[in-house]
């Protein structure tokens, strides 16, 4: 019988192919359905509303009761407002969860990508290159990763001026200034363990400079853990953007977001609880779907869950 006859154990092909690893987890491929259709529901949230009938701006008094809460069962469910209507308002409930969506998955993956971006590029140069840089990186990071960041953005967003977009603001303060410490450390951490590897020195001895081994050796090393870390990320991101929109500071009125609805309905949740259970759980299920994917990249690409697997 030949080499290549040989039957290969199943627990070396799943560490050798890990996209076959991550496609038999029924929990993560389960996630990353619903998160391929949340991005589609994002991107066609004006068609979806348009079959509805409805957009998340326009007021609709005739929905209400005399004291404006939903007039009919269920907050005002029926066939012309799928999910209810909003109490005082009149706004279709159903459009505003849809439109939210974008607000959610914008803010959140645009912090995730620039803190991801940032903190790479930080933490692999640091990493390999060590020295004086590598130790204010070092301190830079206890700090911001110590620093109290909501209280900061809440006091960010109540002294910014109205002129700076409240997305671009959360973006910002959430990427560029607490998003990317927890990042740069690890891959700080990576970096300098491949830095050590036969294939960086021998690559450097052969006369490559620093760009070329951090672009060409270290970065491909680097892309699965920056791929999972990216995929958990945004669910905090997104937490985050629902948490300052919960406390008034995020994105304004009337741009429809999920955090300042759930808020607004807790004032409604003994007489209009539909108020408060579709946000929510359009939240819960976003942040549930984004960590099952994680977790599930994290579980494919890490040797260490292989091992426990056999």
């Amino acid at each position: 019988m030949s080499i290549d006859a040989l039957p290969v154990p199943a627990a070396v092909v799943q560490v050798r192919h890990p996209w076959r690893r991550l496609l038999a987890d029924r929990w993560a491929m389960a996630g990353a359905a619903v998160v391929a259709v949340l991005l589609v529901v994002a991107a066609a949230a004006p068609a979806i509303c348009a079959a509805e009938g409805h957009d998340p701006y326009t007021y609709d008094l005739d929905a209400l009761s005399d004291l404006g809460a939903p007039a009919g069962f269920g907050g005002g469910i029926g066939a012309g407002h799928w999910f209810g209507v909003e109490p005082v308002t009149g706004r279709d409930l159903f459009a505003i969860v849809v439109h939210g969506a974008r607000t959610s998955l914008l803010v959140g993956i645009s912090a995730t990508v620039l803190s991801v971006l940032l903190g790479v590029v930080i933490g692999a140069t640091a990493g390999y290159f060590g020295g004086w840089y590598d130790r204010v990186v070092g301190r830079v990071v206890d700090v911001l990763l110590a620093f109290p960041w909501l209280v900061f953005v809440i006091a960010l967003g109540a002294i910014a001026p109205a002129s700076v977009p409240r997305p671009v603001l959360l973006v910002g303060a959430l990427a560029l200034l607490f998003g990317w410490p927890s990042i740069a450390r690890v891959v700080r951490g990576q970096t300098m363990a491949l830095r050590r590897r036969t294939f960086v020195v021998a690559a450097t001895a052969m006369g490559a400079g620093p760009r070329h081994v951090l672009v060409r050796q270290i970065l491909p090393h680097l892309s699965a853990t920056v791929i999972v870390y990216a995929t958990i990320r945004v669910p905090g991101m997104i937490g985050a953007e629902a948490a300052l929109s919960f406390l008034g500071v995020g994105v304004p009125p009337p741009t429809p977001a999920w955090g300042r609805s759930i808020g607004d309905a807790i004032a409604w949740v003994h007489t209009d609880p539909m108020y408060l259970a579709f946000p929510g759980a359009a939240l819960f299920l976003t942040t549930l779907a984004f960590n099952l994917l994680g977790d599930g990249l994290r579980d494919a690409f890490d040797p260490r869950s292989a091992a426990l697997a056999r």
